[in-house]
């Protein structure tokens, strides 16, 4: 964990961050669930899919990443020679702990025949162990690309993963994963919000679960979320993902009205990611001063996970032509 207590009193975060990222050349990517105050000092914030393409492209020599784990391992994987950092290293997620590297390799070997289509939610090993990474703003357009009668596993998240078969009915073997933040929402809650406001649209994120995905008007990605909120013609939107987002849309449309999905007990509360909430400004000071804590992965180790995010980002684009599909053939 970081030691907060060597943050010398009195100093002015802000100015310090701003002055640490200069003298560093650090660029600072934050993710849309990632608390106001950091989005705000960000110089890109984004979606998985996003974020990854900003930090394959970046000329900074420090990627200082305001995320979870996962994503600050997919900097790395794809800017090996960059340093990054993350404000605080045990900020994990859900679905990476519900897929074991072991397990899933294990998996694998059980279907020989089946490739293997990952969310990007996941280590690096099982990056390494996988054909093609997608983000929930890429699956689709990637896994259209693929022919229906290939076998697929798609893992950690069966929320994603089931939507998807039901959209495009396909019948990919879903590893059992769930995001503990979407798994929150309330069905029951929900019901009464749509009642409080009738004229008002439902927009979620696919790793919500089937009984929420059902009332939605929208489904789709964080930053496809943003767009919808941006041209729905109504004032009022409720909005089934973490809550954080709604500071983009907040400060994009101050006329509108944003509502997050309640859980059980009736507010959003739940649905804080509490591994996203592990960031803050105090944290992103001292890992831009001491260069820690630092993301290292063995380089066979990432040379292996970059083929299926350099996979994802090539599909993810939309110029992959039916030769290419031969390379993601199953083992």
């Amino acid at each position: 964990m970081t030691n907060q207590t060597a943050i010398p009193a009195g100093i002015d975060l802000r100015e310090e961050i701003d002055r640490l990222r200069k003298e560093r050349n650090a660029v600072i990517l934050a993710h849309y669930y990632q608390k106001p105050e950091l989005q705000d000092l960000a110089d890109f914030v984004g979606d998985s899919l996003e974020l990854s393409r900003k930090a394959a492209d970046t000329d900074a020599d420090v990627i200082a990443f305001c995320g979870v784990k996962f994503m600050a391992e997919t900097a790395k994987i794809l800017s090996p020679e960059k340093i990054v950092v993350l404000p605080d290293m045990d900020a994990g997620c859900s679905l990476e702990d519900s897929c074991p590297p072991e397990k899933f390799k294990a998996f694998r070997e059980r279907h020989p025949d089946h490739i293997a289509l990952t969310y990007i939610n996941c280590s690096t090993e099982v990056k390494a162990l996988s054909d093609v990474i997608v983000t929930s703003s890429s699956a689709e357009t990637i896994l259209q690309q693929i022919p229906k009668d290939q076998k697929i596993i798609f893992g950690p998240d069966r929320h994603l993963g089931g939507y998807l078969n039901r959209k495009f009915d396909r019948d990919m073997l879903l590893w059992p994963g769930v995001c503990i933040v979407h798994e929150a929402f309330s069905e029951t809650e929900l019901l009464k919000l749509k009642a409080e406001h009738p004229e008002a649209p439902v927009a979620a994120h696919p790793e919500c679960p089937p009984h929420i995905i059902d009332h939605a008007d929208m489904v789709g990605s964080t930053s496809a979320i943003l767009t919808y909120a941006k041209n729905f013609p109504g004032d009022t939107l409720i909005v089934a993902t973490e809550p954080h987002i709604m500071h983009q849309m907040e400060k994009a449309l101050p006329e509108k009205t944003f509502i997050g999905a309640p859980g059980a007990d009736g507010n959003c509360n739940c649905n804080i990611c509490p591994y996203m909430a592990l960031n803050n400004l105090e944290k992103l000071y001292l890992c831009l001063r001491d260069m820690e804590p630092r993301i290292e992965i063995e380089e066979s180790l990432r040379a292996d996970a970059q083929k299926s995010l350099d996979k994802m980002l090539e599909m993810a684009g939309g110029t992959v032509g039916k030769g290419d599909l031969g390379a993601i053939d199953g083992d």
